[in-house]
């Protein structure tokens, strides 16, 4: 996964749906999420994040993501969810 070439950061290569930078959905369709995650950033360096929504916009359409990489002062940004670029982690120890 690593190895892979990426353009731009997280947020800088993906808008929403509608086309625009800083998107996000109705946030009553938002599911709330605590999913602690590994995001493979722009330059092949991995961080850790945490995915704090999920939206589905229609039946078997991509699922996209509020996601937040931790101890960077990054706002959370809205991605579809590739699990390339962002590897769940376990929510506990069991």
């Amino acid at each position: 996964m690593a190895d892979r070439p990426h353009q731009g950061t997280l947020a800088a290569r993906t808008t929403g749906p509608t086309g625009g930078a800083g998107w996000q959905p109705p946030e009553h369709e938002v599911e709330p999420a605590y999913q602690p995650v590994q995001i493979n950033r722009a330059d092949g360096s991995w961080t850790v994040g945490r995915i704090n929504g999920w939206w589905r916009p229609s039946v078997g359409d991509r699922a996209w993501c509020r996601v937040r990489a931790l101890g960077r002062g990054e706002a959370p940004t809205w991605v579809p969810f590739d699990p390339e670029r962002l590897l769940l982690l376990p929510a506990c120890g069991t």
